[in-house]
């Protein structure tokens, strides 16, 4: 089969190759998955999962990606909840070859179905920026209606799921980023906007919640806006302040059936958008993956028409 391999870590997307490589097969409580779309983010080749498997061997050359959505062509022994033939869409393990590729062997329970009228390329963008605002805001930050949600980088593919799930519950956002992404940030829901280049992040006061995406001395700075009793949520890493009277939480997101339901339910109805950049064929997407300019939005590859 066509897969995208990466052999070379320091690399990183410019050590990517379209390469044939055996076609994966289903093991237990696995469903092997014909990909018709992958989504892909780049700082994943600096994961360790990428280069070794859990006991810190190599395993390259190794396929990257971990976002998916296809169809169900074989079931491995013991499988249970899915059927071939049947839509998917979900995140597939870190330490086993990935979704960029014709095809991927995954857990079963790391798929949920992808209803017929979402299509493949919006179910492959949704897993990780779903789920990770998801989790961030509702399992770790345990957002309520009436609190106030500072979101980082409102506009981008984490950010914009945020905010859009945050305005939902009730609560009022306030997002930031680039003076450019203001525009974006509101029509998600934000309440108010803060460039971070031009403007002062202090005078957005006290906040119930911080969900930071960008780390560093903006989540340093974060740490001193989370009121008493507030949080302060990222996945940029371990914090490098927390809340003077509050909780500092970073987490890994993980796959989960039940939330993958909620996520794709909510865009199916239109509560929820995705914001897709561009969309590139396996042939193409080494080069998808290294463009010549800054491109907004999650890049898609389009495995099959």
């Amino acid at each position: 089969m066509k897969a995208i391999v990466v052999t070379d870590q320091a690399a990183g997307t410019a050590g990517m190759t379209l390469a044939e490589r055996p076609g994966p097969e289903a093991a237990g409580n696995d469903v092997l998955v014909e990909v018709h779309a992958s989504g892909f983010t780049p700082g994943e080749l600096t994961w360790p999962s990428n280069w070794t498997d859990r006991l810190g061997r190599d395993r390259t050359p190794s396929i990257p990606g971990h976002e998916l959505a296809g169809v169900v062509s074989a079931l491995g022994y013991g499988t249970t909840g899915l059927s071939v033939g049947q839509r998917v869409f979900g995140l597939t393990d870190w330490t086993r070859d990935g979704t960029l590729a014709e095809y991927a062997a995954v857990e079963a329970r790391n798929l949920a179905p992808l209803p017929g009228d979402v299509d493949f390329t919006v179910g492959a963008s949704l897993p990780i920026s779903g789920l990770t605002a998801w989790q961030g805001l509702f399992e770790h930050g345990r957002v309520q209606a009436g609190q106030s949600v500072l979101v980082h980088g409102a506009a981008g593919g984490v950010g914009s799921m945020v905010t859009q799930l945050a305005r939902e519950a009730g609560a009022y956002v306030i997002g930031t980023g680039r003076a450019a992404d203001r525009e974006t940030a509101l029509e998600f829901g934000a309440k108010e906007f803060v460039d971070l280049d031009n403007d002062s992040l202090d005078d957005v006061g006290g906040v119930d919640l911080v969900f930071d995406v960008i780390g560093g001395d903006i989540g340093k700075r974060s740490a001193g806006l989370v009121r008493a009793g507030g949080a302060l949520v990222t996945i940029a890493g371990p914090p490098a302040a927390r809340p003077a009277d509050g909780l500092a939480i970073d987490f890994v997101v993980v796959s989960d059936r039940t939330q993958l339901n909620e996520i794709v339910q909510r865009v199916r109805d239109g509560r929820l958008r995705t914001v897709i950049g561009n969309v590139a064929t396996l042939d193409d997407a080494v080069a998808a993956f290294n463009p010549t300019e800054r491109a907004k939005g999650k890049t898609i590859i389009r495995v099959r028409p």
